[in-house]
């Protein structure tokens, strides 16, 4: 399958995937205008959601990673501290662009008044501390793309990252790992990928069968990938948008 068809299998773009709207969190945040606690706990989802995009952009932006770290922090504690969120307007309403915006306001404020967030003061919304060694390496920025590919990069992977461990827990909950584990090799369609001939033959199923699993498979998949998106965006329609988006970034 060509690069380009196997990014739009994959995302579902031009299908029928309809997504619950009314009750994503991002909707809610707006909707309230952070004055509610469910609006309050949204954004609290959200921006657990966010932190690796927004720290790579920072790092790319020269800071170190401590400075970094206090920096992502300080910037979630901003956002979590105003509530209000006013200047939001729903017809800019994704939230993707609305962070990017916000932090680089943040970035800029900081600079300014030339004063550093202290670290350990009051409660931590991620403990960046516990991040693992090897995956902080990753994310540092070892090669030369801007800071806002960077932070469209970390959030597309951030967002199949999430889609893929959520139906990974659908499967393993039913007692389907070996079925997850085969899927997900066929997902991306990379060479050395098992067969679904053979993937029937290990597991005892007919290809048939096999055939029929893996395309509930992928509906499954481009279902919660809507579903994620739908929670980051203000409109129906921008889910679509973001699709296109996410195909986009994963392409470059």
């Amino acid at each position: 399958m060509p690069a380009n068809d196997q990014v739009t299998s994959l995302t579902g773009v031009g299908g029928n995937g309809g997504v619950a709207f009314t009750t994503t969190h991002w909707s809610v945040v707006l909707e309230a205008q952070g004055e509610s606690p469910a609006a309050q706990e949204a954004l609290e989802k959200l921006c657990r959601m966010y932190w690796r995009p927004i720290y790579s952009f920072v790092r790319r932006q020269g800071a170190g990673p401590e400075e970094a770290q206090d920096l992502t922090q300080g910037f979630f504690a901003l956002l979590l501290e105003r509530r209000d969120l006013r200047t939001v307007r729903k017809e800019k309403g994704r939230l993707r662009s609305y962070l990017l915006s916000a932090l680089k306001h943040f970035l800029v404020d900081e600079r300014r008044r030339a004063m550093a967030i202290k670290r350990g003061k009051g409660e931590r919304l991620i403990s960046l501390e516990e991040m693992r060694a090897e995956e902080q390496r990753g994310m540092e920025p070892a090669d030369p793309m801007t800071a806002e590919r960077i932070y469209e990069r970390r959030w597309a992977s951030t967002l199949l990252d999430r889609v893929l461990s959520r139906l990974e827990d659908k499967y393993r909950t039913r007692g389907n790992a070996a079925l997850f584990d085969s899927f997900n090799q066929l997902l991306a369609d990379e060479p050395g990928a098992p067969s679904q001939a053979y993937i029937a033959a290990q597991l005892g199923m007919t290809e048939n069968a096999v055939s029929q699993a893996f395309h509930r498979f992928r509906q499954s998949y481009q279902s919660l990938l809507r579903e994620e998106i739908a929670h980051t965006v203000s409109t129906h329609g921008d889910i679509e948008n973001e699709l296109r988006d996410l195909i986009a970034v994963i392409r470059a």
